[in-house]
């Protein structure tokens, strides 16, 4: 059957117009007028259905184009009480079925909102340590402001008291309210519908089931461990509300640059400076590592930017502990003041070797 047939409109009808009828047929046919009379209840359903669909833009859109599809949703709980017709509603803005429904699933919504486990929240902070604590490893500690599951409830929002009848539905167990002319009910989300009540709202946490708290956390860095990155501890993040799973702490570690060494994955390089008559005689050089010191030998004729790599003097790895490589570049440097007897050496060394040292340059 055709829906603006059912309620007696025109394709144009505007919502106004819909909502007239839908009263005029509500009125009419609804089955609390009718007890007993299923036909009038079928024809109520159709009503509704017609009414629904029309007064929803896409919806109606789509029966226009397509026509009937599917049934009204369903309402769950609530219960149709019947009319109340003591109450006047206000004309074109009084409550309508449209406004009924939605009402229906907020509260139903709003309902299992307040009763639904809330989703874990994972932690997130930053911990500050220095290159040669980085290189160590061990533990540090950690200051952090979480949001855990209030003990004085377990979690729940509410403590248990002596039982009594519940101030929320006067002992009935049922909550009542009413749009324009019609009355519903549902189980009183405050007892349960029970209508006594055994437990009161937590005053420790609001009825949230959570709090605030300032904790140490201590932190198992590895040896090694490079700058950003993020180790994940389970289980010490935040709570969800009505004790829901508890989220991880995730800590990003950031290592402070050292004035000496760079790392290069578990590799570290170091940059000595050698003296002129070092890098042309050859010498033996002690340079610093991570865990002391180490001797170098530079060979005669070392070059500017020669490297060498003093085998397993470098960082941990924080997955395997084998540690990288210390790699040393040499810079050479000239000596600051030249007093005459060393520029005159210097002179008749250079005509000595008088290599052209640019031979290699284009032309």
């Amino acid at each position: 059957m055709d829906f603006y047939v059912i309620l007696g409109v025109d394709r144009s009808a505007s919502a106004s117009d819909v909502k007239r009828a839908y009263r005029r047929l509500a009125r009419r046919y609804h089955p609390d007028i009718n007890p007993g009379d299923q036909e009038a209840a079928a024809i109520f359903r159709r009503v509704t259905l017609a009414y629904e669909t029309l007064m929803n833009p896409e919806r109606r859109q789509d029966y226009n184009a397509h026509g009937e599809r599917g049934d009204p949703p369903a309402v769950g709980e609530v219960q149709f009480q019947g009319f109340d017709f003591s109450v006047s509603p206000a004309g074109e803005s009084a409550s309508t079925f449209g406004d009924l429904f939605a009402d229906i699933f907020a509260r139903s919504a709003t309902d299992a909102g307040e009763d639904s486990p809330s989703q874990a929240v994972d932690l997130h902070a930053t911990l500050n340590i220095d290159f040669a604590d980085a290189m160590r490893g061990g533990r540090h500690e950690l200051t952090l402001t979480r949001v855990t599951r209030c003990h004085a409830c377990d979690g729940s929002g509410a403590r248990r008291v002596a039982e009594s009848r519940c101030p929320a539905c006067a002992g009935s167990g049922q909550s009542r309210w009413t749009r324009g002319h019609m009355v519903f009910s549902r189980a009183c989300a405050q007892c349960g519908g029970s209508g006594r009540r055994r437990e009161r709202p937590c005053s420790v946490c609001r009825t949230e089931g959570l709090v605030s708290r300032t904790e140490t956390v201590g932190i198992q860095v590895p040896a090694g461990i490079a700058d950003g990155t993020r180790l994940r501890i389970a289980g010490q993040g935040s709570s969800g509300r009505r004790n829901a799973a508890t989220g991880d702490l995730c800590v990003t570690v950031a290592v402070a640059p050292h004035p000496l060494f760079e790392r290069d994955g578990d590799d570290l390089q170091l940059v000595v400076p050698v003296a002129v008559h070092e890098a042309a005689l050859g010498a033996r050089v002690t340079v610093p590592t991570i865990d002391g010191q180490a001797t170098v030998r530079v060979p005669p004729g070392t070059q500017s930017g020669q490297r060498f790599r003093l085998r397993d003097r470098g960082a941990p790895s924080p997955h395997t502990g084998k540690p990288g490589d210390l790699v040393i570049s040499v810079r050479i440097v000239l000596p600051r003041m030249l007093d005459e007897r060393s520029k005159e050496l210097l002179r008749e060394f250079g005509r000595i070797n008088s290599e052209d040292v640019r031979a290699e340059l284009p032309r």
